[in-house]
């Protein structure tokens, strides 16, 4: 890998990359082998966690049925908030502790998974709840050991929770999205079954499209692995490791996807080539990020999410305020890739032609303005919002959203550029609005 210049090695960097990847069973229909799959862990008790709106649907009865017929105890849990809290983690982590559980499966979104996670956390090895809580806005304690198993069955095309050792929430206190990061967290299996999004609507499957658009190019742009400071050992190398050649093939291939499908699979619930090609792309985006991390448009997404005042997604719960979180992303997105571009040219440019925009006779110095427009065509032909000012936001609020994003220093260190919390107030203003 020594051969490739974007991965020249530097002084007191990382030469050595990890891969760390979920179990994953892929195909349609595979959600009936959830009983199989849960014995075969040990599982004798399990807690199913759902949400509201699935637990009434066809999908969690086919886990359900198949937890059951395998010979275990089955105690649902369809308590889960879509983008969580942090109470709403400690409802789920009291559930857990007080049932007893041997083993987690999860069938939903990303929000989801991220509960159960934090539930199985909470529940092995209980702990105020900051403890485990990203710095500098929780302590960031190491999980201290393995936690039960858990097999995660993602019902969207977006998040990638199932391949990913990250729990995502809204500590409402602080007015700030933020999560728990750990290899301990990454679900033990992933029963990936594209069926779960045929009957998903147009809006959930732009925003979660979008997700694993950014999971991909902020990976793929993200600080290379040989420039990142080398772990004093090497248990203690990151999960979010930067860009690195692993990685890099979950990325391409997930652009490619995306650039085919994500607009198809909006457009028609009927169009099931699309929207399984989508929820590959998911899975691929999943495993890349998973092993080298997001970066900025992530990180300034959760001071998005934390600060929305009168939002309200179509087709979203509308019982409160909320920006999705693949939404919060890419409104986000096109401003920081222009500000990215120079500093990996080439891979911005890629990106931009792996999505279809058209790159013939583009020079490096049009990287950022090729990615961005390619963006912007994708947001506009899905009903995206028009960027941080089509979620509510003004310029009045941009040094609150530049502080709430330089809060996230794993994504924002993560970045191939160095930027202060003045130039996020900046990347705000140019993300306000693009069309």
């Amino acid at each position: 890998m020594s051969c490739c210049h974007h991965y020249a090695l530097t002084p007191g960097g990382d030469a050595a990359f990890a891969v760390d990847v979920s179990a994953i069973t892929f195909g349609p229909g595979c959600l009936r082998e959830a009983g199989d799959h849960a014995a075969s862990h040990g599982m004798k008790r399990v807690a199913l966690f759902t949400d509201p709106r699935l637990a009434g649907l066809e999908h969690l009865a086919v886990v359900r049925d198949s937890l059951k017929a395998a010979g275990l105890d089955v105690v649902v849990y369809d308590e889960v908030k879509v983008e969580p809290t942090d109470a709403s983690f400690l409802a789920a982590a009291r559930f857990a502790t007080e049932g007893r559980f041997d083993g987690y499966v999860s069938l939903g979104g990303g929000s989801v998974i991220d509960t159960a996670k934090a539930a199985n956390l909470y529940a092995s090895y209980p702990a105020e709840f900051a403890a485990y809580v990203n710095a500098p806005i929780g302590e960031a304690r190491p999980v201290p050991g393995p936690l039960k198993p858990h097999i995660a069955c993602p019902t969207t095309s977006g998040t990638g929770a199932e391949c990913t050792g990250i729990a995502i929430f809204d500590y409402v206190e602080k007015h700030v999205k933020t999560g728990i990061v750990s290899k301990r967290l990454r679900p033990t299996q992933a029963l990936i079954d594209p069926m779960t999004t045929y009957t998903l609507p147009a809006s959930v499957v732009a925003a979660s499209g979008f997700d694993v658009l950014s999971h991909a190019i902020e990976s793929f742009t993200a600080l290379p692995h040989t420039q990142r400071a080398a772990a004093d050992r090497p248990s203690l190398r990151p999960m979010s490791q930067g860009a690195n050649p692993w990685s890099d093939v979950g990325c391409k291939e997930a652009l490619k996807l995306t650039g085919r499908f994500l607009e198809r699979a909006v457009a028609s619930a009927d169009d099931r080539e699309a929207r399984d090609g989508m929820m590959f792309a998911a899975t691929l985006a999943g495993i890349a990020f998973g092993n080298a991390g997001v970066h900025l448009p992530h990180g300034m997404s959760y001071a998005v999410a934390g600060g929305v005042r009168d939002f309200h997604a179509p087709d979203y719960p509308d019982d409160h305020p909320m920006v999705p979180h693949g939404m919060s992303v890419i409104v986000n997105a096109p401003a920081v890739f222009r500000f990215t571009a120079d500093a990996c040219p080439e891979r911005h440019l890629d990106a931009a032609r792996w999505l279809g925009a058209d790159v013939a006779g583009a020079s490096l110095d049009d990287a950022g303005e090729r990615v961005a427009r390619r963006l912007i065509d994708l947001m506009r032909t899905t009903g995206i919002p028009n960027g941080v000012g089509g979620v509510g936001f003004t310029t009045d609020d941009l040094p609150t959203l530049a502080a709430g994003a330089w809060a996230q220093q794993r994504l924002v260190r993560n970045a191939p550029k160095a930027v202060t919390e003045e130039g996020l107030g900046m990347l705000f203003g140019d993300a306000m609005r693009y069309w």
